[in-house]
């Protein structure tokens, strides 16, 4: 008879194989935050730190997009109308703080003294303090999606119905912001934004400051969506995944599932987009049509939207690679996006992680002890 090892004869080994594979998730993410907190700001210059920062809001976008496409099962692409809700209304608020220091300005932004107005807009006035901002960046996406979902949901609407519902919604809110230049800056949107609570953000400190803000807001909303996905609501989001008419014959009403989860991932577009705002120092309606909205699904796609983790992984990857192929290689980006979007499509389905995931499978078969023979 062979002996085998003395792991596989022990009882306690499956157990102690078990508690190892339940820390290996802390264990990275502590890991990946002590780099993002830690390593990055040392080594990067201003600059490329914010760009970083940058792709964590679109990262905070694609943990939402995981939440309602990858375990609810609905393709949401009009993610940049609660994008935009958010970050218009963080923009509103540093725009009007800018005009407050401004004597110049007459009290109202320039492009509405450009068309003839001379008293601030009732719309615009609780925008002045920041908590109203910040509340609205978060709890206006929710409620549209919420009111959006309610009523689209109860009807049954659903797959390419709701996903062209999506496109819609996000070429209307295009329209609507071009159309009320008086009142968002039409094509143009806001910009020029100098402060932020009264630090100037052109300074080296601040951006960082910001940041590291960034960094752990996008760590808290992936755990409070890991929280989410593995509670009992997670499991019965993806139950109405998989058999909607099944979950309803049980007695459970779909409509509420599903709204609740649109409306997490239309709160966290808007975190995302009030971050943006912040580090970019602009909102457009260029940043939030049909083709932007797309783009964050591909992210999601690209990493795996089964994944939290490979949904944030795919949105940093997309953005990191859309800055470094349009540095050198401008007219042919979008051609690589598209041939990019196509081979994870055919040949990887779960994105990057599933093949990582199938990767440590494989791994582990082949690390697994062979039973004794006689």
């Amino acid at each position: 008879m062979t002996s085998t090892s003395a792991s596989s004869l022990s009882p306690a080994a499956a157990p102690a194989r078990s508690r190892a594979g339940r820390l290996a998730g802390p264990a990275v993410f502590v890991g990946v935050l002590a780099v993002a907190l830690g390593v990055l700001p040392a080594v990067l210059e201003p600059f490329r730190l914010n760009l970083v920062a940058q792709y964590l809001c679109f990262a905070i976008v694609g943990l939402g997009i995981a939440v309602a496409w990858g375990r609810g099962g609905m393709l949401v692409l009009g993610q940049g109308v609660f994008f935009g809700l958010g970050g218009y209304a963080m923009g509103m608020y540093l725009t009007l703080e800018r005009v407050s220091s401004d004597p110049l300005s007459g009290g109202v932004p320039d492009f509405m003294s450009w068309s003839g107005i001379s008293e601030l807009p009732l719309l615009w006035r609780p925008f002045a303090h920041p908590a109203v901002a910040i509340a609205t960046a978060v709890l206006l996406p929710g409620l549209v999606a919420a009111l959006l979902g309610w009523a689209v949901f109860r009807q049954r609407v659903r797959g390419a119905y709701f996903a062209i519902l999506n496109q819609a919604l996000a070429a209307a809110f295009v329209i609507l912001l071009i159309n009320q230049q008086h009142l968002t800056g039409g094509t143009n949107g806001l910009t020029r934004f100098p402060t932020l609570f009264g630090a100037s953000l052109y300074s080296a400190d601040t951006k960082r400051w910001v940041y590291v803000a960034v960094v752990l807001v996008a760590a808290l909303v992936y755990l409070a969506f890991r929280q989410v996905v593995r509670s009992r609501y997670g499991a019965l989001l993806v139950a109405v995944r998989d058999g909607e008419d099944r979950v309803r014959f049980l007695g459970y009403d779909p409509t509420w599932v599903k709204t609740l989860a649109y409306t997490l991932s239309a709160m966290a577009a808007g975190v995302g987009g009030a971050l943006f705002v912040v580090v970019m120092g602009i909102i457009a309606p260029s940043s939030l049509g049909i083709v932007p909205s797309l783009m964050m699904v591909l992210a999601v796609a690209i990493g795996g939207r089964f994944s939290l983790a490979g949904a944030a992984l795919g949105a940093v990857l997309m953005n990191a690679a859309e800055t470094a192929f349009s540095e050198s290689f401008a007219g042919g980006w979008t051609y690589l996006q598209g041939a990019l979007f196509v081979l994870v499509i055919v040949f990887a389905p779960r994105g990057l992680a599933g093949i990582a995931e199938s990767a440590a499978g494989w791994w582990r078969s082949r690390r697994q002890p062979q039973g004794s023979s006689q």
